[in-house]
């Protein structure tokens, strides 16, 4: 029950903040299936097939993944197909840019301001 309990506060905490791609991805499981889907699609089965955790166990990461928008699935009759979502991750890299792009600037300031001479310096 506390697993349960844990894993739906994450997905409030994800919801409320607006962080839930972060969140979804902190866990090693889901990266490695984000991992995994980066190579091919997978079917479900083909997923939990390649972890020693239970079908429920991966469905739930599944979801959470789905839910963050950083997988897709596509139903063909009985099989479900995840494949990565492309505007899912758009919008992580954007993030990830946009923070790039911060501390660029800033680190370029830093740098510019060590390199000048400090007054009185080699003064004796």
């Amino acid at each position: 029950m506390g697993l349960y309990f844990w894993i739906d506060l994450i997905k409030l905490t994800a919801n409320y903040w607006g962080m839930d791609r972060f969140i979804a991805l902190a866990d090693p499981t889901r990266r490695r299936i984000v991992e995994m889907l980066g190579e091919a699609p997978l079917g479900a089965g083909e997923i939990t097939a390649r972890f020693s955790i239970s079908a429920p166990a991966i469905s739930q990461h599944l979801k959470v993944l789905k839910e963050a928008g950083l997988v897709s699935v596509e139903v063909r009759g009985q099989r479900r197909i995840y494949r990565l979502d492309p505007a899912g991750l758009d919008a992580f890299d954007a993030w990830v840019r946009k923070v790039r792009g911060f501390w660029g600037a800033r680190l370029d300031g830093l740098e510019q301001e060590l390199e000048k001479p400090v007054s009185g310096e080699g003064e004796a």
